[in-house]
């Protein structure tokens, strides 16, 4: 199936951009993918790791309704060791991210760190995408513990005769 074809009936949109699948599901889908930090139109985009799963996408949402960004910024306020790993984590984001612009690129750039938040915590998406590329970010460890496992016993999108569709029969599993 082709990936792009796949994260465009996930998002609901044709990406901006293209992407690089860097996590895939138990079922081959991709979870997340990584953007560049200037789209093709040359829009400075911070956001390097995209959540595509609509089931992580629809309970980290949840999660978000539920107050979630002002228990992890009280978490932040109250754990010096959690704000310090956090701080390594949108430290590390922004590097990996400049180190992925275009050689000699002298525009606009992408600012911030995950999910180009200045401080704090701004989308839990972003941070859950970040811990699931396989990084070291607390803020998106504790979004795993509330969201996983992304358990869907049926594909969210199927490839038929070449066209890639969302699967009628897929709804998102409880919890």
């Amino acid at each position: 199936m082709d990936d792009r074809a796949a994260v465009t009936v996930q998002i609901g949109r044709t990406p901006r951009s293209a992407t690089e699948v860097i996590v895939r599901c138990h079922l081959g889908l991709p979870v997340v993918t990584r953007v560049p930090p200037i789209l093709e139109d040359g829009t400075p985009f911070p956001t390097l790791y995209w959540l595509a799963c609509p089931l992580a996408v629809a309970r980290v949402g949840r999660l978000e309704s539920r107050g979630g960004v002002r228990t992890a910024e009280a978490m932040l306020e109250t754990d010096p060791e959690l704000r310090l790993r956090h701080e390594r984590s949108s430290f590390r984001y922004r590097a990996q991210r400049e180190a992925l612009l275009p050689l000699g690129h002298e525009g606009p750039a992408p600012a911030g760190g995950v999910g180009g938040a200045a401080a704090g915590v701004k989308c839990l998406h972003a941070h859950y995408a970040d811990h699931a590329a396989g990084n070291d970010n607390p803020i998106g460890e504790w979004v795993a513990a509330e969201v996983e496992p992304l358990d869907c016993r049926l594909p969210c999108v199927v490839d038929v005769d070449g066209v890639v569709i969302a699967n009628p029969g897929w709804h998102p599993p409880g919890r």
